[in-house]
């Protein structure tokens, strides 16, 4: 019969690995040392000509210099004005607004989906708050009631 070992049995210490044979931290993939092995001592040169091939109008180089220069934004600040989330009937609410400013153009479908969430998870919260609020109630009238039946 096998027998069941705990943590505490085998004597676990807190900061040392299970696995003293694994890759030590900071240790990079294999993959990505060759490839900086390789480009070691040639990263001047290879930006140079890059620059150079970007200014010849070598539309790849361009794209390349651009992206590490100004990297597209992955979020944009939302501007809109919502009503205060105090229950279902207000998130409700400020989904509409939201749908409309994407109708108008105001927000693009990923903010809007990413506004959508934040509004579900407000609304998910506050009715966490009030069926916590509504328990808290009834536990404390039945505490009374027993009270009284006694």
């Amino acid at each position: 019969m096998l027998e069941t070992i705990t943590r505490k049995q085998i004597g676990f210490q807190k900061g040392v690995s299970g696995n003293p044979l694994a890759r030590p931290k900071g240790a990079g993939h294999k993959t990505i040392l060759a490839v900086e092995a390789l480009v070691e001592g040639e990263a001047e040169g290879i930006t140079r000509r890059a620059i150079e091939a970007a200014k010849a109008g070598n539309m790849v180089a361009i794209k390349l210099g651009l992206d590490r220069i100004c990297p597209p934004r992955k979020t944009r600040l939302i501007e809109i004005a919502l009503p205060p989330i105090n229950d279902a009937a207000a998130a409700a609410r400020a989904q509409e607004k939201a749908l409309r400013a994407v109708c108008r153009g105001e927000l693009d479908l990923d903010q809007a989906q990413a506004l959508s969430g934040l509004l579900d998870a407000r609304r998910q919260f506050q009715e966490t708050v009030e069926l916590e609020a509504r328990l808290t109630e009834m536990e404390s009238q039945m505490s009374r009631c027993r009270w009284r039946a006694a």
